[in-house]
């Protein structure tokens, strides 16, 4: 379980509201625990949540009332190895500054970068976050006074991003310190590949637009060939993936001169 003591209560708020969309289901107990509070702060978070129409109260804990119009493909992807993919997105975290201009990616793995920024950054101008990705949206809209830029376009419900010729006007438009993509295939050959065109031309733009660009992908992708290529693997500055990938295949990503991390 992922430690989230030290969040502010709205941040929490967003939590407990994050995981019922996921679940369907939480309880009081498990939620303390979770974040470190008494019974008494999770009641009082799913009172509110419930007054705003997100929820609905049981015995024990909570339900959504959203998750049956919200289920889909993104919903399902994000529950595929979420403890790894927090682990991925908080090593990922790390690598960003005060003063950075932050591109984020669509996809799971990436929204577990956001979720896990510093406390320090998470304040007025601390960093500049930019996105296509309606979790990270989220994610971010929840913190104090973010500087937080949200690119246009078509929404495509089963990834939760915006994509088409607008998204890529508006990331033309931009420079970026440090980008963070994600991809559901990672090869030497074929590089990084995702099942959509659309998506993958974002990618291929935010990669062309920012400085560093990390690749947040766990073990299962690697080795994988997707539908479609987003950017070949030269175009990557660093891999960050569990430590349960094959070592075989972390050593020829590392002879094509990417820098690998493992969570």
């Amino acid at each position: 379980m992922i430690d989230e003591s030290g969040v502010s209560a709205h941040q929490r708020r967003r939590r407990i509201a994050e995981t019922l969309q996921e679940d369907g289901r939480v309880s009081v107990a498990d939620l303390a625990m979770r974040f470190g509070v008494t019974d008494v702060s999770i009641r009082r978070d799913l009172t509110i949540l419930a007054g705003s129409g997100e929820v609905r109260r049981v015995h024990g804990g909570a339900v959504s009332t959203t998750r049956n119009r919200r289920d889909g493909a993104y919903a399902l992807k994000a529950l595929e190895n979420r403890d790894v993919k927090a682990k991925i997105g908080a090593a990922a975290a790390t690598l960003i500054g005060a003063g950075d201009i932050v591109v984020f990616d669509s996809g799971s793995t990436v929204a577990q970068v956001a979720t896990h920024i510093a406390p320090s950054l998470r304040r007025g101008s601390a960093i500049t976050a930019v996105t296509n990705s309606m979790p990270v949206l989220r994610e971010i809209s929840t913190w104090d006074g973010p500087h937080l830029v949200c690119l246009g376009g078509l929404y495509l419900p089963d990834h939760e991003a915006l994509v088409g010729p607008q998204t890529i006007a508006d990331l033309r438009e931009l420079s970026a310190d440090i980008a963070f993509v994600g991809c559901d295939g990672l090869t030497v050959e074929t590089g990084l590949t995702t099942p959509h065109v659309l998506i993958a031309e974002i990618g291929a733009t935010i990669v062309s637009r920012s400085r560093r660009v990390v690749a947040v992908a766990d073990s299962t992708k690697l080795g994988r060939r997707g539908f479609t290529p987003i950017v070949p693997l030269k175009a990557i500055d660093m891999l960050v993936t569990d430590a349960d990938a094959d070592p075989a295949a972390l050593e020829w990503i590392r002879r094509a001169g990417i820098e690998v991390v493992t969570a």
